[in-house]
């Protein structure tokens, strides 16, 4: 059944490109009304005429840096001041660094943990009495480097992990409420984050659009019997179920070996 999405409002975090320019676009164009958040607020800006051209959507800009400790409940308590209520929560703003950890800047990992996770589970927390009153959805961006380790990018792909634990264990305690979960897993997609990650070297694979992978989530969504998880592409799809059948130490080496092999300095 698909899901029904008109009159409601989603909050979109890393709307300004990518993942979230294309969630948002989707979610108009089902008729509903957004909430677009993310650091660049001229972007932002170009978006929102976009949309409410295109589909008539009530869109709010909320510019800011979900980056920082204490951004979810400020982004949350301006939303009740204006009198937004969110009916879905798309939690895809994040980003990746590639190398070996103890060459890391640490003000750049605290930040990635920060945004990826913190932020993530204090927005979900914060919006989630909101979004148990109505029939909507909560959608979260993990990926494929959920599904393995990734030296190289210990950090991002533990972050990743957690995402993807986090939002299935969700799924299993909203079931009957009417709200839709998902972790939707990409691999290498067409966007900035190779830019951000300032390395192609993990980009293992054929990329897809943003397109296919926002295609991918909205068709787990109108699944009513669906699954708490998707993978996007049918080559991601196997190599995620082939992760299951090695070990954890034959899965290390594996992606080591994938990734570049990158080490720590003697």
């Amino acid at each position: 059944m698909t899901l029904d999405l008109r009159g409601g409002t989603a909050l979109i975090t890393g709307a300004s490109s990518g993942l979230g320019v294309e969630f948002a676009r989707r979610f108009a164009n089902r008729g509903s009304n957004l909430v677009l958040v993310a650091r660049r607020a001229d972007r932002l800006e170009v978006l929102a005429a976009e949309l409410r051209s295109a589909s008539g959507a009530e869109v709010t800009v909320v510019p800011a840096d979900l980056g920082v400790a204490g951004a979810a409940e400020s982004l949350h308590e301006e939303l009740d001041r204006r009198g937004v209520r969110i009916t879905s929560l798309v939690n895809n703003a994040g980003f990746g660094s590639h190398g070996a950890f103890d060459q890391a800047d640490p003000e750049r990992m605290t930040g990635e943990i920060q945004l990826n996770v913190g932020t993530l589970v204090e927005l979900t927390r914060a919006f989630m009495p909101q979004l148990l009153e109505g029939s909507g959805a909560l959608v979260t961006v993990a990926s494929t480097a959920a599904y393995q380790p990734t030296p190289g990018m210990a950090v991002y792909g533990a972050t990743k992990a957690f995402v993807l634990s986090f939002t299935e264990a969700l799924w299993a305690e909203a079931r009957g409420t009417g709200l839709r979960v998902l972790a939707v897993s990409p691999g290498p997609t067409q966007t900035e984050f190779f830019d951000v990650v300032g390395s192609e070297d993990a980009a293992v694979g054929r990329k897809q659009t943003s397109a296919q992978v926002v295609d991918t989530a909205f068709r787990a969504l109108d699944r009513a019997d669906g699954g708490p998880s998707v993978v996007s592409g049918r080559s991601n799809h196997l190599t995620a179920l082939a992760t299951r059948l090695l070990s954890r130490r034959t899965l290390a080496r594996t992606s080591a070996r994938v990734l570049g092999g990158v080490r720590m300095a003697r």
